[in-house]
């Protein structure tokens, strides 16, 4: 059986990648904003999730347009960095326009500890966010399965 991997394997390790990582970045850049000095425990909890949401669904919906516009069937052995380079790119997109619009409406500030970038106004942390988290993500989708993943699929029917 080839070591690569095939699309399911390479999605269900993505999506896991990027929940997981978007859910410690959300909790880990938390003191960067005002809700952390100003709310209680429970909506700071609500707003955790509800933002891990958000970024799986722009994570997912970057990630299907990447592969419709420029996937292959044999994704993610071939047009992988098409693919993942096309998704980072829309995600990142999404989230900088986002955080401009969403702080420029008051909808949420930032503490005087977020690092803001020069010329965008949006903070250095979601910046980081959608670049760093995709890329360990798509790293991981790309590992070859391993010899006990390539033992059980030998028995599954398809």
């Amino acid at each position: 059986m080839d070591r690569s991997c095939n699309w399911l394997s390479g999605m269900r390790r993505y999506l896991a990648v990027i929940a997981a990582g978007n859910l410690a970045w959300e909790i880990a850049q938390m003191p960067l904003y005002t809700l952390w000095w100003t709310a209680s425990a429970r909506e700071i909890g609500i707003a955790v999730i509800h933002c891990t949401g958000g970024d799986l669904l722009i994570a997912v919906s970057a990630l299907i347009a990447s592969l419709l516009l420029f996937g292959s069937a044999d994704w993610p052995r071939s047009r992988f960095l098409w693919v993942g380079g096309m998704a980072i790119a829309l995600g990142f997109s999404y989230t900088i326009g986002s955080e401009h619009l969403n702080t420029a409406r008051n909808v949420w500030a930032y503490s005087e500890w977020m690092p803001i970038l020069p010329g965008l106004g949006t903070g250095l942390a979601p910046f980081a966010q959608w670049i760093v988290v995709p890329l360990l993500a798509f790293a991981v989708a790309l590992l070859p399965l391993s010899s006990e993943a390539r033992a059980g699929q030998a028995w599954r029917s398809p």
